[in-house]
């Protein structure tokens, strides 16, 4: 699971995890206390209802262990706002601008495209503005999402891992044709890249899905 996509999806599936684990725990734990307090104190074996006194211990296990749990809930999220806040100032600027109903992706030598092109093991920085109504940019596979909205430009960021295409969504509906709000994003080695923009081609270019690249000395040692 942590083998993934981007640098984002081990952080991401780390909190989903222990948030499954633990509500999957609890289900287990709550559904056999109700079972068991359901025949235990049925009617038939206690007939004459008994008032309950508090309990000091009790109430303080109850209070400190949600305590406890929220409180990790909170460092993850804490930790996984901060590692997506912080963009690398090396970073490759893309301007994204979402509309009814497709996106559009501008790079900083003026070229536009419908599909969005980046370099593997580089980080990636997109400015996204909306010219209509609300949108969501959502790339699954990378644990990426970030809500976009008229008037207020916004930014994400990741490091592609793999050499690949992936599918871009809308993840808020925007309208009728919502649906239709999909796009790809194709991953590539810093040489095909580069090609391909000095090519001034808006093609799909050749690539080896699946292959894994970490760094620059990584895309050169393979060659």
């Amino acid at each position: 699971m942590s083998d993934g996509a981007s640098n984002f999806v081990e952080s991401v599936d780390g909190v989903f995890l222990f948030s499954i684990i633990m509500s999957v725990f609890f289900l287990v734990l709550i559904t056999v206390m109700m079972i068991y307090f359901v025949i235990r104190y049925s009617r038939k074996r206690n007939p004459r209802a008994v008032n309950v006194h508090s309990n000091m211990m009790l109430e303080v296990t109850w209070t400190i262990i949600p305590t406890i749990l929220v409180l990790i809930l909170f460092w993850y999220g804490w930790v996984g706002y901060k590692e997506m806040a912080d963009i690398p100032e090396d970073a490759m600027t893309i301007e994204v601008t979402a509309q009814m109903w497709k996106w559009q992706f501008k790079y900083d030598d003026g070229r536009i495209t419908d599909s969005l092109y980046v370099p593997v093991a580089q980080p990636v920085v997109l400015d996204l503005i909306s010219n209509d109504v609300n949108h969501a940019f959502f790339i699954s596979d990378f644990r990426v999402k970030k809500d976009i909205f008229p008037g207020l430009e916004r930014r994400v960021w990741f490091i592609p891992n793999y050499v690949g295409e992936y599918d871009i969504f809308c993840a808020e509906y925007c309208g009728m044709n919502h649906s239709y709000m999909l796009t790809k994003i194709f991953v590539m080695t810093q040489d095909d890249f580069d090609n391909w923009k000095k090519a001034g081609s808006n093609e799909e270019p050749a690539t080896s899905n699946g292959k894994r690249v970490n760094s620059t000395e990584e895309m050169i040692d393979e060659k």
